[in-house]
């Protein structure tokens, strides 16, 4: 069954990012990963620029966004690039279906649980009381938008990323992988395992949609090598 780091930031389209295209195909190889997606926060990259940095890789590399909407971070799949009012939740929704594309609520409950609460976790910034179990997190509007829940984020804590479960299972929701690395340090540390193959950005966001798809830590990260 294919692997793949979901959740990835280049130099190229991120600019907190320190990966090089040539890091990143090297660190995809020596963690046993089949694909990874460039969820890049400051836009994606055109077919042209794929196929020179990555054609003969041996990873299938598939282009993605991180966008920062209203109600948090959703990595998306399947444009190419930023649309006007794509800030705006629903207004992304509307966008990704058009486009035939695929949501991932991304790192949904990064800081929730910081005390005090952290301003940074979007999705109840302003709320007089935080959600204490995963019934009440899972009434937040964003999660009836999107395909998947990114449940094993490289960069949250096991605490965030067990809660994100929790409101997954709640939902029926299917929850993904990824590392969210900036740097080759952690990349494929968290990864989406497809129940079939994947080759493409279609295959990619057909098996999102359909839910067949499962998170994982990466044994070959994990255990250092």
């Amino acid at each position: 069954m294919p692997v793949f780091d979901l959740h990835v930031h280049t130099a190229r389209g991120s600019s907190d990012s320190s990966l090089t295209p040539a890091q990143l195909v090297q660190r995809a190889r020596e963690a046993g990963l089949d694909g990874v997606c460039l969820t890049e926060h400051g836009g994606g990259w055109t077919d042209r620029e794929l196929e020179e940095a990555f054609a003969d890789s041996g990873v299938t590399v598939i282009r993605g966004l991180e966008v920062d909407t209203d109600a948090g971070h959703v990595l998306v799949f399947g444009l190419p690039a930023y649309v006007n009012g794509m800030h705006r939740i629903e207004e992304l929704r509307s966008v990704v279906d058009r486009a035939g594309g695929a949501m991932v609520s991304a790192h949904p409950f990064r800081n929730l649980f910081n005390r005090p609460p952290d301003p940074s976790n979007l999705l109840f910034r302003g709320l007089d009381e935080l959600p204490q179990t995963a019934e009440e997190a899972a009434g937040h509007r964003l999660f009836r938008l999107v395909d998947a829940i990114e449940v094993a984020n490289g960069s949250n804590t096991d605490r965030e990323n067990r809660f994100a479960r929790d409101v997954a299972a709640h939902l029926g929701l299917a929850g993904t992988g990824g590392s969210d690395a900036h740097s080759e340090h952690g990349l494929g540390k968290r990864v989406t395992v497809f129940d079939g193959g994947v080759t493409s950005e279609r295959d990619l966001i057909d098996a999102i949609r359909s839910g067949a798809v499962s998170p994982t830590a990466n044994s070959v990260t994990e255990d250092g090598h």
